[in-house]
């Protein structure tokens, strides 16, 4: 099934891509795409559509699982740095939350990830209303509370 979950999606990032030329805006698509991939990347299991929280898991053991929001960002060559997140709520149920950064052509270039408790203490900080009222933090504010796990090298090499 993955195999066929990938060609998809293969399928639709050509797509996103057509459509982007035409219009100069994105299909949509982008937390779709990952959603598979840090499931594919990281061996996480995906949770059900409309898993209010979550987006996937990992078994620790049979009576523990780590939750995992997934949240993904496009940037383009040349975007400006201010590239924000989608909300991230408290009250739903997760452990961690990753980031996954694509290119313009939708190819995973990074993962980073960052616990509940780092992006609980960065979202409540006052002076934001977007980070405290809506739950919203920077792709650079992430990156700096977080932890990068993939792509790994000598120097970092990735926890999964």
């Amino acid at each position: 099934m993955s195999d066929q979950i990938s060609e998809v999606l293969s399928q639709a990032k050509d797509l996103a891509k057509k459509y982007r030329e035409l219009t100069g805006k994105p299909l949509g698509i982008t937390g779709e795409v990952a959603e598979f991939a840090a499931a594919e990347l990281l061996g996480l299991e995906l949770a059900g559509a409309r898993q209010a929280g979550y987006d996937a898991v990992r078994h620790v053991n049979k009576n523990t699982q780590v939750k995992f929001q997934i949240k993904g960002r496009c940037i383009p060559s040349g975007a400006s740095p201010g590239q924000m997140l989608s909300s991230i709520h408290l009250d739903h149920e997760w452990d961690i939350v990753i980031l996954v950064i694509m290119d313009e052509n939708y190819e995973v270039l990074s993962i980073y990830e960052a616990d509940r408790p780092a992006i609980k203490e960065a979202l409540l900080v006052p002076g934001s209303k977007a980070r405290n009222e809506r739950g919203v933090l920077s792709v650079a504010k992430f990156k700096s509370i977080g932890r990068e796990v993939w792509p790994g090298d000598e120097t970092n090499p990735g926890r999964y």
